[in-house]
């Protein structure tokens, strides 16, 4: 019978939520294809982790960080003699991936969700963590997937994300990030920018591109602005049915990306994550919007002092105090229908990686994590710093609300809308249906 459920998830896994951040769809990598490495030697056990019978299978939602979970896998192998085999899905396909493999007979041990709404799918596939020892080096309970008395996920990273800035090029136009408090500053400094555009020589924004590999930044980040507010407003954390209240908000950043940037708004739709990156990284525009997974390849380029993060305003709330949007949605989860001794070795493998020397430190400065464990090693990654300021300045830091979009059907929706309203062929009229009609009825259907 379980077998029999996950091909009819499979069936239906275009239409389920995929995960998003940070990671796989929130910071695509190049179209890679999925990797699979094992490594295993001889070598004794380290005192940090135990050594377990049984072996490991983790299905990695993130491509840009596949080279560094290899490479800690071995090094846990090498420790420990556990099997450790990482297989990363291609970016955008870790649900439908995540299902053709829970189909097979060695299915993963370790896999993600991105919240509630993906726990939905793969609830029954989830062994409860409550009395692991993962959760209990957690600093708070708030980064746990709790329901009805048991811990179905973990968090294992906190990240943020917001408009990366070319420092030098924006004093080069005459302005420093401390002139940006506000969306009303934004759009004027932006559309200073852009008039004096063949003077200065770059553009105000990188491509909002709208191609599958770039849209995520605008149907799922950036709508999650409209929905934070509404939430807040509202006070609730989800709902069946979203209003649409600051939707006006959400229009009004967009064309302050679509009509100041690099390229004609009717160009967006092929416009790649990987083109809109490049922009930035060869001084082509000043603004980005992206997140701190981005520091590996901005600090390739950029001393970082020369770029910050500024928060994503739109022009409503208490802007004087909006910090970064910051959050998780992804949450390891370990499959209740593995051998045991698989089950065994996966709860160890995933505590070390978070307790060991080894595990935090390649966590925090090869993949730039923030990660929400006691023994964590404070990240390098300057944005994560920047964020980090925010807080500590007392401004109010912009949860991750997107994990309640009901459906990717929902954000695809949304995506085509705003294609077609850059390109001129739709109404932003268009793009409300699509927020607000399409949520009714995705909900009703995923629900």
């Amino acid at each position: 019978m379980r077998m029999k459920k996950v091909l009819a998830m499979g069936m239906t896994a275009v239409t389920a939520l995929s995960l998003v951040a940070c990671g796989n769809n929130s910071a695509p990598a190049a179209d890679t294809t999925a990797a699979e490495t094992t490594a295993t030697t001889d070598a004794a056990p380290a005192q940090d982790a135990p050594a377990a019978e049984g072996q490991v299978y983790y299905l990695n939602f993130k491509p840009e960080q596949d080279e560094q979970w290899q490479k800690l896998a071995a090094t846990y192998t090498e420790q420990t003699g556990v099997p450790v085999t990482v297989v990363t899905a291609a970016s955008g396909t870790y649900e439908e991936t995540l299902a053709a493999e829970m189909g097979k007979s060695e299915a993963p041990t370790l896999f993600q969700v991105n919240g509630p709404v993906g726990l939905a799918n793969w609830k029954d596939y989830c062994y409860d963590l409550s009395e692991s020892d993962i959760y209990g080096n957690l600093t708070s309970d708030a980064f746990a997937l709790e329901e009805d008395g048991a811990v179905y996920g973990i968090a294992y990273v906190i990240e943020s994300y917001g408009i990366i800035t070319n420092v030098k090029l924006l004093d080069q136009a005459g302005y420093k990030p401390e002139d940006i408090k506000s969306f009303e500053d934004l759009k004027k400094v932006a559309e200073d920018i852009t008039a004096r555009k063949d003077e200065l020589g770059f553009a105000a924004f990188t491509s909002a591109g709208l191609d599958a590999s770039s849209d995520w930044r605008f149907k799922t980040h950036l709508a999650n602005l409209p929905i934070y507010f509404e939430y807040q407003e509202d006070g609730i954390g989800s709902s069946p049915a979203i209003k649409g209240t600051y939707l006006d908000a959400y229009k009004n950043i967009f064309d302050l990306y679509i009509n100041n940037s690099t390229c004609d708004p009717k160009e967006l739709s092929g416009k790649t994550g990987d083109e809109s990156e490049a922009e930035f990284l060869n001084g082509e525009a000043v603004f980005f919007q992206n997140g701190s997974w981005e520091y590996g390849a901005v600090s390739g380029v950029y001393a970082d002092e020369d770029v910050t993060m500024l928060p994503i305003y739109v022009g409503v709330g208490d802007e004087a105090n909006q910090g970064l949007c910051t959050g998780t949605e992804n949450y390891w989860c370990v499959n209740a229908e593995a051998e045991a001794e698989d089950i065994k070795a996966t709860l160890d493998f995933i505590n070390w990686c978070v307790i060991s020397e080894e595990g935090t430190t390649t966590m925090a400065n090869d993949m730039g994590f923030t990660i929400p464990f006691k023994n964590a090693v404070e990240s390098p990654n300057a944005f994560v710093k920047t964020d980090a300021a925010y807080t500590a300045a007392g401004k109010t830091p912009v949860s991750w609300n997107f994990t309640t979009m009901p459906s990717e059907t929902w954000k695809d929706g949304v995506g085509s809308a705003l294609t077609a309203y850059a390109a001129g062929t739709g109404s932003w009229d268009d793009v409300v249906s699509a927020f607000v009609d399409g949520w009714a009825s995705e909900y009703a259907a995923t629900h």
